[in-house]
């Protein structure tokens, strides 16, 4: 198993875009009472952990050949 750390693909076509995200929930929650049911970090979490469990999914899409899976599903 490759360490994970060796996995981070730092890309340069976005520079300085990339600093900080933020999501401002107040409105949602106050208006409707809606809560998340995980953090960004839990939920960042999970989805690592997601993606670490089905690596053939992930080699699929990165690949490319869901594409013909695509193709066959929605061809007319």
């Amino acid at each position: 198993m490759v360490p994970h750390k060796q996995l981070i693909t730092f890309v340069k076509d976005r520079p300085g875009h990339d600093r900080r995200y933020a999501i401002d929930s107040r409105k949602i929650r106050r208006e409707l009472g809606w809560n998340p049911k995980e953090t960004f970090t839990s939920g960042l979490r999970k989805t690592v952990e997601w993606y670490l469990a089905n690596d053939p999914w992930a080699q699929h899409v990165m690949n490319g050949s869901y594409r013909n899976w695509i193709a066959t599903q929605y061809s007319s």
